[in-house]
């Protein structure tokens, strides 16, 4: 079983004897997409897969703070904002900028891209070692704007 899987488990159960109902919130909806990807696929979700979940909840949090920001719904982006902290803080440390160049200067290097119709190449060999440690939509427009 998932480390992680685990760790979210029990922090469901401390939560819930102290009573912090936004975080048990939080990791309730974490654990029901854990339990849907676990039904749909019948598989025990490992760790890779943990952070492919939590990887795309942060995302979701982030378009939404986004549109509720530009929409000055500063109210609903204040609660996104506090659950993408608490989903974030499952996710291993992020990457700093100069990191994430190297590793996709390497990706580059060794798929021997030379266009953007390399794109797909680079992110197959990039996504696995910053799955959960970047944005990916990020690191996909950086690779964008080195192969054009």
């Amino acid at each position: 079983m998932s480390e992680i899987k685990n760790t979210i488990l029990a922090d469901i159960k401390a939560c819930m004897k102290s009573g912090d109902k936004t975080r048990l919130g939080v990791l309730r909806l974490i654990s029901s997409a854990v339990k849907q990807r676990e039904v749909d696929e019948r598989v025990e979700t490992d760790d890779p897969a943990m952070l492919v979940i939590l990887d795309k909840m942060a995302k979701q949090r982030r378009e939404s703070i986004e549109q509720y920001t530009a929409a000055k719904r500063t109210d609903l982006a204040d609660v996104e904002i506090a659950e993408l902290d608490i989903i974030k803080s499952y996710l291993p440390e992020q990457l700093s900028e100069t990191e994430i160049n190297t590793l996709i200067d390497e990706a580059i290097t060794a798929s021997d891209a030379s266009s953007i119709k390399d794109m797909g190449k680079v992110m197959g060999i990039i996504k696995p070692k910053l799955q959960g440690r970047a944005d990916m939509s990020a690191v996909s427009s950086l690779i964008k704007s080195r192969l054009a």
